[in-house]
């Protein structure tokens, strides 16, 4: 908290001597019109930016001193990702109007640009140079950034599948989000891309899921057998959240039975690892204790027909 306070000492320093030295500044150079002039300009110029730089600082700051409230490191952290997203999000937002400002502040005080200075601040002229650039698509991610802070349909850490690949939300810019992929890969996408294209949200709600594993076996497997080792299986390892533990026959051919094992961990990351691990231990049992239950192909040889046919 201290460290964060002293960061805007030196811009508020910086604004302080240039206004209490602006006038010595002037007078010193008043000797020449020129000089008194360009003098003037470049400390009004100064003073613009380095109070712009105090107001960047003292954003920061405080965003810090709310952000260190809500960890991100505890197991339920859905509070404190909506938190960061929105107070990140929108500090990017004021840092960009803070620079807007500050640039039209800045062309104002030149005659030959007053009138871009104008026609900046101006309502009607900001709002046409709005709609005239919000059909372009950088201002359109703009915008749909700004609505992602508001509306949030994924936050900071959130597990989503989007365009066929899993991952978690790395970053949440203005213009463009960060997908980091499983395998560590990076999806970088425009802000608009999440408002016009569907995509899944795993811990929208909470971090908890279903983990699903399909297995096809030979009809001779016996299923109470194959359910208590999955209940052995799940009980022995941490990666279960202890809630959802179920076996079933959801479909059945010629050939083979189709069972789909559901099994819950506390976040995604867990429950795929559980997943894999359910797999890999009932296979090994199968193979071990039930060697003829895989999938089995049967004939049978037809007699052989009688001479003369």
């Amino acid at each position: 908290m201290v460290k964060n306070a002293l960061k805007i000492v030196p811009p508020l320093a910086c604004s302080i001597i240039l206004i209490i030295l602006r006038p010595w500044l002037i007078g010193f150079f008043s000797f020449s019109a020129g000089g008194e002039a360009a003098v003037e300009k470049i400390t009004q110029i100064l003073v613009l930016l380095s109070v712009a730089w105090a107001i960047l600082v003292l954003v920061h700051s405080f965003d810090a001193l709310l952000l260190s409230r809500f960890s991100m490191d505890r197991e339920d952290n859905l509070k404190s990702r909506k938190v960061h997203t929105q107070i990140k999000l929108m500090e990017k937002v004021i840092n960009f109007v803070v620079f807007l400002l500050t640039m039209g502040m800045i062309l104002l005080s030149f005659d030959s640009l007053r009138q871009i200075g104008v026609g900046l601040f101006a309502s009607a002229g900001l709002a046409g140079i709005i709609l005239g650039l919000s059909a372009q698509k950088v201002v359109g991610a703009f915008l749909a950034g700004i609505q992602i802070a508001f509306t949030q349909p994924f936050r900071l850490d959130d597990a989503v599948v989007v365009e066929g690949e899993w991952g978690w939300i790395e970053e949440i810019n203005l213009t463009y989000v960060v997908v980091r992929i499983w395998d560590k890969r990076r999806l970088i996408l425009p802000s608009n891309y999440f408002l016009e294209n569907p995509f899944q949200n795993w811990t929208r709600n909470n971090a908890e899921l279903l983990g699903s594993v399909f297995l096809y076996v030979d009809y001779t497997v016996p299923l109470e057998e194959l359910r208590r080792e999955l209940r052995s299986i799940v009980e022995g390892t941490p990666l279960w959240d202890g809630k959802d533990c179920v076996l079933q026959v959801t479909d059945s051919t010629e050939k083979s039975m189709e069972l789909r094992i559901l099994v819950s961990a506390r976040n995604s990351p867990a429950a795929w690892d559980l997943r894999v691990l359910v797999r890999e231990k009932l296979i090994a049992f199968l193979q071990r204790e039930y060697p003829g239950s895989l999938p089995r192909i049967r004939y049978q040889n037809a007699a052989p027909l009688p001479e003369g046919n």
